[in-house]
């Protein structure tokens, strides 16, 4: 999920360049562009999430560089958990074969994406679309539609975060893995309680 800098934007030429306009105050000097098909290009800060499918519960929310590769981020947070996960889901960002091999190579974790369109020319990616399109992977990619994509949101309500808080990768390092934390308590607490886990706004912010 992107999120929009604490301030005015800085144009991606001048950041580059390292001018800033006279009389542009409050700048995120670390903030950074990146562009999605749903928000367009948007100069601010990145977040990683991680969640369950199973179970609506968030697995991790923490920052990430705005401009950061969200399939590297992916092969570096997913290792850590390969006893506990044997099938791990993400968009087209994370079409990649070296990075489905590795995934499955290595970790033992089946990797399910949505693969670009005209690039399974090679016999690998013919084989990688073949097992990615077997009808148990197709259900079960279909499924992060539900539980995996809202879980930005929900962080995203409870935090009222359109916009950082603050400036910088450092504050918002620490501020965005606190929100994590926070979010994964409540949801835990209304677990054991038999509650729903999206409902927790009020456990959050106490409202």
């Amino acid at each position: 999920m992107m999120v929009k800098a604490r301030g005015p934007v800085w144009h991606k030429k001048q950041k580059a360049q390292g001018i800033v306009p006279k009389g542009l105050h409050g700048l995120d000097r670390q903030a950074t562009w990146s562009y999605s098909r749903a928000d367009g290009w948007l100069y601010g800060h990145g977040t990683f999430c991680l969640a369950t499918h199973h179970t609506h519960l968030l697995g991790a929310f923490k920052w990430m560089p705005n401009s950061a590769h969200e399939a590297k981020r992916l092969q570096a947070e997913i290792g850590r958990l390969e006893r506990l996960v044997k099938v791990v889901c993400m968009d087209s960002k994370a079409d990649d074969y070296p990075l489905y091999r590795q995934l499955k190579d290595d970790y033992d974790i089946q990797l399910l994406t949505c693969l670009r369109r005209g690039k399974d020319k090679s016999p690998e990616r013919q084989q990688m679309r073949a097992e990615l399109n077997t009808e148990r992977h197709r259900r079960i990619y279909a499924e992060r539609g539900h539980t995996v994509e809202p879980m930005q949101s929900l962080v995203k309500d409870v935090f009222d975060l359109e916009q950082c808080w603050m400036r910088g990768n450092e504050s918002n390092r620490w501020l965005f893995a606190a929100m994590g934390v926070a979010v994964q308590i409540a949801q835990r607490d209304a677990l054991r309680q038999g509650e729903s886990t999206w409902r927790i706004k009020q456990r959050v912010v106490g409202i």
